[in-house]
């Protein structure tokens, strides 16, 4: 069927001025390493601007987290305080010194007595026990404190490293748009300059390219600070910050309302708040020993010079515990107990919030995502391609071109927000129950687990 001679006459028109420009990206954008129609939910995405084979050095997440668990100062500061308390623990085992002590009566020697004596002091009631025991308890506090800051930096350098994948895909998707929008402007002037359209079309396609440098501003800006923030927790400056290699995607989904009850007795949280009441405890028993009075005594030898013999020195020493009997501190120690077992129950309330709100987020941005991929990226492009092709063929107007492609672009940085909302909440998941318990996660949803063994994977 011939299309009637206005049409014609119109669309080679518009081919004339337009198709070298808007039309050649538009029919290139659909092709784009991006979330399209035809990919399906849970697939790999490539991330524009990875590294390829034999160029720039690349930076994985696994390399990333062994980067930042070798060079993160709060990790060595925590792993000095187990030295420490090593040290502690040593010193509670040790036993008292010994004491030498020398007495001498009169100053003339024909009549002088001289005294050596030797006093050891015996611990009653298990002092030494109870110390050594408080101790260990607070140097296995110590390396559960050190567990959990290893959990948090896993996470912590997890957040950044997709933070970076996204915003560089972010800095990417705002290029495309630019460039699309530079090619409208270049039409529309076209148009214009041919007397076809009114120059106010040409005024709003500058106002479009205008807000889309605002928003490539924008992602330089969050480019360059993601990777600042990776950078630090790695100890590498921005600048020489490797290329990130991985593939953004969704997370796996997040345990049961069961499994996450059962995770939470191993989480981090609760070990050191089940470690803290049991050293206050032991502390309680530290005080109470030092309510019995230890024994002192004491062998030696006395010469006496005017009997012109020696003689035998014994002696015992009791404290007699009639004002101190370690009443306030032994009080003191019980409501320190108490306050342990009180803050555990209020962490663990905590906690429960924490893990819920945490999955919560997390489901809901792989609906988002889901959604994303199966309706609004499908339609967006659909939609997007009609408008294009029934500009060329004179159907649609240049607005309607622009709308489409505001669409698409708002549908994609949509997607990409999700992506990143997911692999965030996953990450907060992870660094409160363990990194045990994350290797775990969303085991029976059926998605391959995040890829980032290579930035080349198709």
């Amino acid at each position: 069927m011939k299309c009637p001679r206005g049409v014609r006459r119109n669309a080679g028109t518009h081919t004339r001025s337009f198709v070298p420009g808007l039309i050649a990206l538009a029919i290139a954008l659909p092709t784009l390493s991006w979330a399209q129609a035809s990919t399906p939910p849970g697939a790999p995405q490539s991330i524009p601007g990875a590294a390829s084979a034999g160029s720039a050095p690349t930076l994985t997440l696994e390399q990333a987290i062994d980067l930042a668990l070798n060079r993160h100062p709060d990790l060595s500061v925590a792993r000095r305080e187990v030295e420490a308390a090593l040290g502690a623990t040593q010193q509670a085992g040790v036993l008292p010194n010994p004491s030498l002590s020398m007495s001498v009566e009169d100053t003339r020697k024909t009549t002088r007595t001289t005294a050596y004596q030797l006093s050891q002091l015996i611990e009653l009631g298990g002092k030494r026990s109870s110390r050594v025991k408080a101790a260990q308890l607070m140097e296995d506090l110590n390396r559960a404190q050190v567990q959990g800051r290893v959990v948090q930096i896993r996470a912590s350098v997890r957040t950044g490293f997709w933070d970076l994948l996204a915003a560089q895909s972010r800095m990417d998707l705002a290029r495309q748009s630019e460039e699309l929008a530079q090619a409208a402007v270049d039409a529309a002037s076209k148009r214009v300059a041919a007397g076809k359209v009114s120059p106010v079309e040409e005024t709003r396609a500058r106002l479009a390219l205008s807000g889309v440098g605002l928003e490539t501003a924008q992602a330089q800006q969050d480019l360059v600070a993601a990777k600042s923030r990776l950078g630090a927790m790695l100890g590498i400056a921005p600048e020489q910050l490797p290329q990130p290699a991985g593939e953004l995607r969704a997370p796996d989904q997040a345990p049961t309302p069961s499994e996450l009850t059962r995770y939470m007795t191993t989480a981090p949280e609760t070990v050191q708040s089940e470690l803290e009441v049991k050293r206050r405890d032991a502390l309680v028993e530290v005080e109470r020993s030092r309510a019995v009075p230890d024994v002192t005594v004491g062998v030696g030898m006395q010469r006496n010079n005017e009997m012109g013999r020696n003689q035998t020195l014994l002696g015992v020493s009791i404290p007699l515990p009639v004002f101190d009997r370690n009443q306030g501190n032994l009080r003191e120690a019980i409501a320190r107990a108490d306050q342990a077992r009180d803050d555990a129950r209020s962490r663990q309330m905590r906690l429960m919030t924490d893990v819920q709100v945490a999955a919560g987020q997390l489901e809901t941005a792989r609906r988002q995502v889901f959604l994303a991929e199966e309706k609004l990226l499908p339609d967006a492009s659909r939609t997007y391609e009609a408008a294009t092709q029934g500009f060329a063929l004179g159907k649609f107007g240049f607005l309607d071109v622009l709308d489409a492609q505001r669409t698409l672009f708002q549908a994609r940085s949509q997607h990409l927000k999700a992506l990143s909302d997911a692999q965030k909440a996953a990450a907060d998941l992870e660094a409160l129950l363990g990194a045990s318990v994350a290797s775990q996660v969303g085991a029976s949803n059926g998605t391959a687990p995040i890829n980032t063994s290579s930035a080349t994977q198709k």
